[in-house]
């Protein structure tokens, strides 16, 4: 008879093999072949027939669209007085936003680029989602400052032509900056979403019944046939393109951090933003990777593609990062009293304890750096439910982040009798849950249309594809369709 002790100790090595395995995971699950990881993902997008979760998620998100359209249009009437802002704080939502949905557009980049150029290939089944997450909230960042100045009919003024006026844009001013980093880092990021795109649109060119997509496809296609020279040409391309996207991760928030590191502002002026501003745009970018990878897995079916290694290694990507913005809270707060400045000093007192913000301080260090700890738990991180709770908690965190660095910071100024208050309107929520809807509804336009998950890419995980060459690899997985 086996001892009581002995069978629980087998237990515990069981469960720990079982939860090792799962850490473990594959990239994709066996069973797979060329043929059916194409009919998957294709049967997605050419399948007849709408899902209800569909239909009734685009229309909430598309009304929520609506609400954009009517803030925009109270705008125009009124002017900014309809916002909440005021003198000291002329920065409010409008700022608030941009930055959070710039942050959301870095982790696709990163998943894309340097994952791709680190051979890391895990990325395969959830970089196309990401790319496309990344252009949507570059989108809804790239409205705020048009909508901040109040007359985007007039936005002309900020471009230097020949004007009597003499109104030409300071271009030592980083808000300046950030029109050329936005810009270069959306056009880059299109085309590299695009390229990656070519061999599966040839791909649902080809197992579309139906003329119409076939011929919509065939366009976009633009005349892809799998040839050698046809894929030699697209990994030059897709390398260049990985190259030229991997210095944008940095230097796009980088340049958004010099909009507060450069002016002399207490809370602003700190030279750990750069850095502080990247890590946690990789940190929230993730959050929201997590957010829609979780249910498109569910709601398509897609766990044997999107495996749990993908969301084991997402989590721990946060988890990572995460601490990274917590060493970003803590020097804050250590620059404030090391550096004798008063002003310096009591701008943390403040949002730490003195002003009417404070609750926005505590909620910002429980959101961001106290609830993701949960992630050195292998159980938390191996449950795609908590893993979309903390990403949840994560994307309200990195929100607060950004509420609490451009309002807090503003509405103290230098003399008491320049102090103020902020209250955001109800144009400024409806402006912001607008955006929302615009980014949803053009995720639910893309999985309805592309493949939401890279064909070619995921084939060349299988086993018949692991030939000497890489070129030779999406040689075979091209051929098999």
């Amino acid at each position: 008879m086996t001892p009581r002790g002995t069978v629980d100790n087998e237990l515990d090595e069981r469960r720990v093999d079982k939860l090792i395995s799962v850490e473990r995971a594959p990239v994709i699950e066996p069973g797979h072949s060329f043929g059916s990881v194409t009919d998957k993902i294709t049967s997605i997008v050419l399948r007849r027939g709408t899902p209800l979760w569909w239909l009734g998620g685009i229309a909430i998100t598309f009304g929520m669209l609506q609400l954009l359209l009517l803030a925009c249009t109270l705008l125009f009437f009124k002017g900014v007085g309809v916002w909440g802002i005021n003198i000291p704080i002329g920065w409010g939502f409008a700022i608030i936003n941009f930055v959070w949905w710039i942050g959301i557009g870095h982790a696709g980049t990163l998943i894309s680029a340097i994952l791709a150029l680190l051979k890391q290939s895990w990325r395969n089944s959830i970089n196309r989602f990401a790319e496309a997450m990344t252009l949507f909230a570059v989108m809804c960042a790239g409205l705020f400052p048009v909508l901040h100045t109040g007359r985007p009919w007039l936005a002309y003024w900020l471009f230097p032509y020949p004007s009597s006026m003499g109104t030409w844009p300071q271009f030592r001013s980083p808000l300046v900056w950030d029109v050329f980093a936005v810009s270069t880092y959306a056009t880059v990021s299109a085309l590299f979403w695009y390229v990656g795109l070519v061999p599966d649109l040839a791909t649902m060119r080809d197992t579309a019944r139906h003329p119409v997509p076939r011929f919509i496809y065939g366009m976009l296609a633009m005349g892809w046939r799998g040839s050698a020279r046809h894929w030699k040409r697209y990994e030059t391309a897709y390398i260049l393109l990985a190259g030229l996207s991997t210095p944008l991760v940095l230097s796009v928030h980088t340049v958004v951090s010099f909009d507060f590191a450069i002016s002399i502002l207490p809370g602003w002026h700190t030279t750990i933003f750069p850095p502080y501003f990247v890590a946690g745009a990789i940190y929230c970018g993730f959050a929201m990777v997590l957010f829609l990878a979780i249910p498109i897995r569910a709601l398509y079916g897609l766990e044997d593609l999107i495996t749990m290694r993908h969301l084991i290694n997402s989590g721990k990507v946060m988890l990572a990062t995460g601490l990274i913005v917590a060493y970003g809270y803590g020097m804050e707060a250590f620059a404030a009293f090391y550096s004798g400045n008063k002003y310096e000093r009591y701008m943390w007192l403040n949002r730490a304890w003195l002003g009417p913000y404070w609750w926005s301080y505590w909620a910002l260090l429980a959101t961001n750096i106290f609830t993701p700890q949960i992630l050195w738990i292998r159980k938390v991180r191996q449950s795609p439910f908590m893993l979309f709770l903390v990403s949840c908690v994560i994307l309200v965190g990195m929100w607060l982040e950004r509420f609490v660095i451009v309002v807090t910071s503003l509405h103290r100024d230098f003399l008491p009798s320049s102090w103020g208050f902020y209250k955001p309107t109800s144009i400024d929520w409806a402006t912001f849950v607008g955006t929302l809807g615009l980014f949803f509804t053009l995720m639910f336009l893309f999985l309805r249309v592309v493949p939401a998950i890279s064909i070619f890419e995921v084939r060349t995980l299988l086993p018949e594809a692991k030939v000497s060459k890489g070129g030779d690899a999406h040689l075979m997985s091209s051929a098999d369709l």
